[in-house]
């Protein structure tokens, strides 16, 4: 057997077999039971699991067996220790940490006494906090500094001095492994040097793996100890996950309080047999598993996000698979069939369902309401969660309160008028509420029935105000909105003669009512021209105004032989009606099809129901039409190709940071023109029902482009030493872009340098500056997808509005619980979904709810020579081609 180092287990073993070996004379010599003594042999074996498709289960698990008595488990503490092999990185990231805190605040290890005991050399666990938030921007908070540290403990590299598992940010004492032996070593000059040089790298790292390593601390908790913000967190982890999508969020608020953390390390290991009694549902965090039924093999294989066992639970049937794990190191939640059963019971009795002719018409969910003072008791509220579109409006105006000013936030009333277009269209909504001013009580007193039209009559002003206060010029849109504005005002102008108490909502009404009839008649009179795709000319260089459904746009339609004709036509023009219009131009009698075609030459033939076609353009894409056996010869214009030679010599010697700021101004007035409900159509698709979602396309185009300005600028500079400049002048410009909160641009730049055309110029990246090497690793840690993108959200956190935020991660947000929930259940609206969806776009309207203050720019030689710079930008789009121009600079090693 080899010699254990001085220090006990936890210092170094020669090898992992005498440590296991160790382990078990100890564990021998403790035990007078042979029960026990067996049960530890098997929980041995699972150390060394047999190779995949071997049906043996309970293979090294971190488990929770028995949520009342997780302490009491001395077996379930061996194993977790046992694991504590650190990696190398992990080793050497405690090194460093050690290290810079000696070399910078030696006070914090030091012995401490407490209770008359001594502990050697360790550090406080608040004091840790304390120190890794002063170190670097990328650690948020204290409880993402605690993940950092917890994850340090999970692998041994630090140790509570009475073992417990979990790191606290409390006056408890920890102690770093290299300071478990009596005689440790401190480090020596040069080895505080190189971990200075080092931490930033190091807290880097931490800080992406920190978040899980919380989390998973949080979920090994009994859930009866869990904290208010422990319970917050692990919900937030759930709204992400996609098999719980469906769950209501009152649901997933009941899961967080039971749900458990279980993991397994061996590939091979069978969490459950076909056949046996359904005891838990499960949910993959990390890894995979092979779904297998005897007779078949392997039908399926499931990854994260996905779940399994539930169908058991719900029919209390047997296991219906096997299921094996596919990986090493699987993760995963659990949820008991006693808590599955019970949540499934406590949401039905906190149901109260509506019904008309045995229907159900109104689906509610009663939850307690805490008042928020102490001599005033709770009450109970009633959210909306599924229903008609009818008996939806019904309840929300008749549980609307008249002493909230209609431009007051109401989360409920604010959802239906931001979503209402996707099951209740103008239309439809126009007549109910018109019904509903005039409803009137056959019950009463005359004065109480005189009270009850009043309160009627009020909050259908109420709402009617607060829809065209959200919706704005977008009314203009619509006739039937307009046409209903009118004659609610007409009924309130006689109304308010009798009734006092409408006087006030009836003065707003009249100024809205003039100032957009007003403006609908402009606008009727002179319709706004809108050069092609913006793409061209000296409107990319004035200041944008939204593209408005009853705007005209200038067309170019390019023919097989690169002639084109320009047509006017409305925004939400259809491809039939554009297909008519160049036909006509032409004088062509022909069928043509209309083509969106990209640089890289690939077609998409446009539907004849498409409306506002050209928002299917690319950043080079350009409009044709042709017979359809003439399809086959289109090819792209030379202009489509992009530049033949970069722009280096343009930007070089502009500021970064008003490359930045006009970037960013740039940005802030493409996003003020998008309307939250272009959001909503463009999660639900546009064309089915008729909107242009214009102004968001040409926002998301954006991003695009200026991905592909860094791709075109280092694949287009034949120089290697200008390529180093080129890398580090991008990164500074994304660093001005996070300080100037546009997180649209920062990631747009940060993405372009991780395309592979750029980041396999091994030889460029060599010669960067290391300095610049940690700003982009940084940088490029933000965009890590891992727990939904966590390290972004915690970014976000953080900063005050006006905020540009990374647009398509909201996009991804909201078309996840669309694609994840059904629109209507048993013929009702799932409002449920509505209101989850209406959540994402809240925050856009967070992000705008402080203007951008162009006054602040920086000091600058020449700003409008920046400002065309930016806003006339040219890129290659054509992935295989910029990738024949990277292999050109840099050709691949044979």
């Amino acid at each position: 057997m080899c010699v254990l180092v001085s220090g006990g287990f936890r210092r170094q073993w020669l090898c992992w077999g005498c440590r296991r070996e160790w382990w078990f004379q100890e564990w021998s010599r403790a035990s007078s039971s042979g029960q026990t003594l067996l049960k530890y042999r098997h929980c041995m074996a699972g150390l060394l699991a047999p190779p995949y498709g071997v049906m043996d289960s309970g293979a090294n698990t971190d488990r929770m067996p028995d949520k009342d008595n997780l302490n009491n488990d001395p077996l379930n503490f061996l194993t977790k220790n046992l694991s504590k092999v650190p990696s190398e990185r992990m080793l050497r990231g405690g090194k460093v940490c050690r290290a810079a805190i000696l070399a910078r605040a030696p006070h914090m290890i030091r012995d401490r006494k407490y209770h008359l005991k001594t502990y050697r050399q360790c550090c406080v666990g608040t004091e840790l906090v304390d120190w890794m938030l002063q170190q670097s921007a990328c650690v948020h908070s204290r409880a993402h500094a605690v993940g950092m540290w917890q994850s340090l403990l999970e692998e041994g590299v630090l140790n509570h001095v009475d073992q417990e598992l979990s790191f606290q940010d409390k006056y408890l004492f920890y102690r770093f492994l290299d300071d478990e032996d009596e005689d440790a070593v401190l480090p020596s000059d040069d080895e505080k040097r190189e971990a200075e040089e080092e931490l930033q790298e190091t807290l880097l790292f931490l800080s992406q793996i920190g978040p899980d390593a919380h989390l998973r601390m949080i979920l090994r908790k009994p859930p009866g100890q869990r904290t208010g913000e422990d319970l917050e967190i692990i919900y937030d982890e759930l709204l992400h996950i996609k098999a719980l999508s469906h769950l209501s969020n009152t649901v997933k608020r009941e899961l967080s309080g039971v749900i458990i953390f279980e993991s397994h390390a061996k590939a091979g290991t069978v969490l459950f047999n076909q056949g046996e009694e359904g005891t838990s549902w499960y949910i993959i965090q990390k890894g995979s598993v092979n779904v297998v039924i005897y007779g078949k093999g392997v039908v399926c294989t499931l990854h994260e996000g996905d779940d399994f066992g539930k169908l058991a639970l719900v029919n209390d049937a047997p296991r219906a698979a096997s299921i094996v794990l596919r990986e090493d190191n699987c993760h995963f939640l659990r949820v008991d069939k006693e808590d599955f059963n019970r949540i499934l019971r406590d949401v039905e009795a906190n149901t109260v369902r509506l019904k008309e002719h045995d229907q159900d018409v109104l689906v509610l969910q009663k939850s307690l309401r805490s008042s928020g003072h102490s001599n005033i008791p709770a009450h109970f509220k009633y959210t909306v969660m599924s229903g008609t579109a009818e008996k939806i409006l019904e309840h929300l105006l008749e549980t609307m309160r008249l002493d909230l000013h209609y431009t007051d936030p109401d989360p409920a009333l604010d959802d239906f008028v931001l979503m209402h277009g996707i099951f209740m269209p103008i239309s439809q909504l126009c007549p109910a509420l018109i019904a509903h001013y005039h409803s009137q009580s056959s019950q009463g007193s005359e004065q109480e029935r005189v009270d009850y039209a009043v309160a009627s009559k009020r909050r259908v002003l109420s709402l009617a105000l607060r829809w065209t206060n959200m919706l704005a010029h977008n009314l203009l849109e619509e006739d039937t909105a307009l046409s209903f504005l009118e004659e609610l005002f007409g009924f309130t102008a006689n109304d308010v003669r009798v009734l006092r108490p409408l006087k006030d909502l009836h003065t707003d009404l009249e100024k809205i009512v003039k100032s957009y009839t007003d403006d609908a008649r402009s606008a009727q009179k002179k319709h706004k021209v809108l050069l092609r795709q913006f793409s061209s000319g000296e409107e990319r260089l004035s200041k944008r105004q939204p593209i408005r459904c009853f705007d005209d746009i200038l067309l170019k339609v390019y023919c097989r032989d690169h002639t084109y004709t320009t047509i006017r036509v409305p925004v939400l023009a259809s491809g039939r009606e554009v297909t008519a219009a160049v036909a006509d131009k032409l004088g062509s009698t022909e069928d043509l099809l209309l083509i969106s075609l990209s640089s890289s030459g690939e077609k998409q033939i446009l539907k004849a129901s498409d409306v506002s076609v050209f928002q299917a353009l690319g950043v080079s894409g350009r409009l044709f039409v042709c017979p359809r056996d003439q399809l086959d010869a289109l090819a792209p214009l030379p202009e489509q190709e992009g530049p033949s030679s970069g722009s280096m010599s343009s930007f070089e010697l502009m500021s970064s940071k008003d490359l930045a700021f006009q970037m960013t101004l740039y940005d802030w007035e493409l996003f003020s023109c998008v309307h939250e409900q272009e959001f909503v159509y463009h999660t639900f698709g546009r064309q089915a029902y008729r909107r242009s979602t214009a102004n968001l396309d040409l926002f998301l185009r954006r991003f695009n482009q200026l991905q592909f300005w860094v791709v075109t600028e280092v694949c287009l500079c034949p120089q290697l030493s200008k390529r180093v400049q080129l890398l580090k002048k991008f990164i500074k410009i994304a660093a001005h872009c996070r300080e100037f909160r546009n997180l649209n641009s920062f990631f747009a730049i940060i993405m372009g340098m991780s395309n592979p055309a750029v980041s396999r110029l091994s030889q460029t990246w060599e010669k960067l500056p290391s300095k610049f090497k940690k700003f982009y690793a940084e940088f490029e840690s933000l965009l890590d997808p891992s727990r939904n993108h966590r390290s972004y959200r915690l970014a976000v956190a953080k900063m005050e509005p006006p905020i540009i935020p990374f647009t398509p991660l909201l996009l991804k947000d909201m078309t996840f619980t669309h694609e994840g929930n059904k629109t209507f259940i048993d013929n009702m609206v799932n409002f449920e979904k509505m209101r989850l969806i209406a959540s994402t776009i809240r925050t856009v309207r967070h992000c705008r709810s402080q203007p951008f203050n162009p006054e602040a720019s920086p000091a600058s030689k020449n700003p409008q020579e920046v400002r065309n710079y930016v806003r006339q930008i040219t890129v290659i789009d054509n992935q295989r081609t910029l990738s024949q121009l990277s292999l050109k600079l840099e050709p691949r090693k044979a």
